[in-house]
C-alpha cells in the first residue's frame, strides 16, 4: 500500500473498539439492513453478515415476509423482522405477500403505516443501511423514504446502496445536507445521480479524477459519497480520499453489500469512540472521522475481494468474500487488542 494510505490506516486504526472485559453486549454495534425482498436474498444478507462478520456486536436485517423465511435459513446469528411489504407482483399474488386481498390491512399497504412498525427499532439501533435487496417496487421504496426521514431526526448515520440510490435521484433533498449519510455508488448508480443532480461526465482540466465525486457530494450538501471503481473515491466536497489497495479481478454480484456492512460497522464503532466507550490519548474531530470510516470499510472489503480473488480466480462469488472478512481485517489493523499504547 502507500505511505499516504497507510498514515489513514493508522487513523482509522483509532477508531476501533478494544475487546474489553467491561463492555456489554451491543455496545461494539447494532446494525440494521432495510431490503430484501421476494426476488433479493441475497443481498441484505451479504450485507448484514460482512458487518457482524467484521465485529458488530448486533446485526438486524428488516425485510419482506417471503425474504425473512429465506434469509432466516442462511445464518441463526442474524436478527430477522418480516415488518417491509411489496406490491403484489402479479394478479395472481396476494397484497402484501402473505394476506389475502379481501382481508388485506392497510398496514399491508400504506407505506406510513408499514414504517410506523420499523420506525420504534431505530432507538434499538446505531447504523442503518438501506437498499441491498430493495428493489424498485413503489410501496417498498415510499416506505423506506420514510423512514430516512425518520432516522434523520434521530440523527442516525445511514448508509445508501443499490435501489435505495433510485430514490435519492428522484429526490435528492431526501438526503441533502445531512452529513451522516454515506452513499456507494457503482459506475452505472454513479451516473444516474451524477445525471439528476446535473454534474457533467467531462473531467476537470487538469485531469482530476476525484473531481466528479466531489462535486456530486457537494452538489449533496457534504453528505459522504464513495465512488466505487479501480480505486475507491470518497468525498464528502472538503476532504477527499482515495483508497488504493489492490481488489480482486472478478466483479460478481454483491460484493458491494460487503462494503455497505463493513462500512456501518466502522460508522458504529465511530460513534461510540466519540461516545468515550474507551479511553484514547488524543481524540479526533467527527468531521475527520467519518471519512475515516468510510474508508476502513472500503479497505476491508477490498482485502476481502483480493484474498477471495487469490482463492477462487474466475469462480468467484460474494459469500466468498463473507468469509474472509475477518482475515483481511488482521491483514490490514493487525492485533488490536494487543497495541494498548493507543488508549
Amino acid at each position: 500500500m502507500s505511505s499516504a494510505t497507510k498514515e489513514i490506516l493508522g487513523r482509522v486504526r483509532q477508531l476501533i473498539p478494544p475487546m474489553l472485559e467491561r463492555f456489554h453486549k451491543g455496545q461494539m454495534g447494532r446494525v440494521a439492513v432495510i431490503g430484501g425482498s421476494e426476488d433479493y436474498t441475497g443481498a441484505p444478507y451479504f450485507s448484514a453478515m460482512a458487518s457482524a462478520r467484521l465485529g458488530c456486536d448486533l446485526s438486524h436485517v428488516i425485510c419482506t415476509p417471503t425474504a425473512a423465511t429465506v434469509i432466516k435459513t442462511y445464518s441463526p446469528n442474524l436478527m430477522v423482522h418480516p415488518l417491509m411489504r411489496s406490491l403484489p407482483s402479479s394478479p395472481a399474488k396476494p397484497a402484501g405477500e402473505d394476506s389475502d386481498p379481501s382481508t388485506a390491512s392497510k398496514y399491508d399497504t400504506d407505506p406510513s403505516e408499514i414504517a410506523s412498525r420499523i420506525i420504534p427499532l431505530l432507538s434499538r439501533l446505531h447504523v442503518l443501511v438501506i437498499g441491498p435487496g430493495l428493489g424498485r417496487d413503489p410501496l417498498m421504496q415510499k416506505t423506506v423514504a420514510l423512514v430516512i426521514q425518520a432516522a434523520k431526526k434521530q440523527n442516525m448515520p445511514m448508509v445508501l446502496d443499490a435501489d435505495a440510490l433510485l430514490l435519492i435521484c428522484n429526490d435528492p433533498d431526501l438526503v441533502r445536507g445531512y452529513q451522516e449519510a454515506v452513499l456507494t455508488p457503482n459506475v452505472v448508480e454513479f451516473e444516474r445521480l451524477a445525471k439528476a443532480l446535473n454534474i457533467e461526465k467531462e473531467v476537470a482540466k487538469e485531469g482530476k479524477e476525484t473531481d466528479r465525486v466531489e462535486r456530486l457530494a457537494r452538489e449533496l450538501g457534504g453528505v459522504m459519497v464513495l465512488q466505487k471503481g479501480g480505486k475507491d473515491h470518497l468525498s464528502n466536497g472538503t476532504v477527499t480520499y482515495s483508497v488504493d489497495l489492490e481488489g480482486g479481478k472478478k466483479r460478481s454480484g454483491g460484493q458491494g453489500d460487503t462494503l455497505t456492512g463493513s462500512i456501518a460497522t466502522f460508522l458504529g464503532w465511530r460513534k461510540a469512540y466519540h461516545e468515550g466507550l474507551w479511553d484514547v490519548k488524543h481524540k479526533m474531530k467527527e468531521e475527520e472521522t467519518a471519512g475515516l470510516a468510510v474508508f476502513g470499510g472500503s479497505a476491508i472489503t477490498r482485502e476481502c475481494s483480493r484474498l477471495a480473488f487469490a482463492k477462487r480466480g474466475r469462480s468467484l462469488q460474494a459469500s466468498d468474500l463473507t468469509d474472509e472478512v475477518h482475515t483481511a481485517f488482521l491483514n490490514i489493523f493487525g492485533e488490536v487488542d494487543e497495541d494498548v499504547s493507543r488508549l
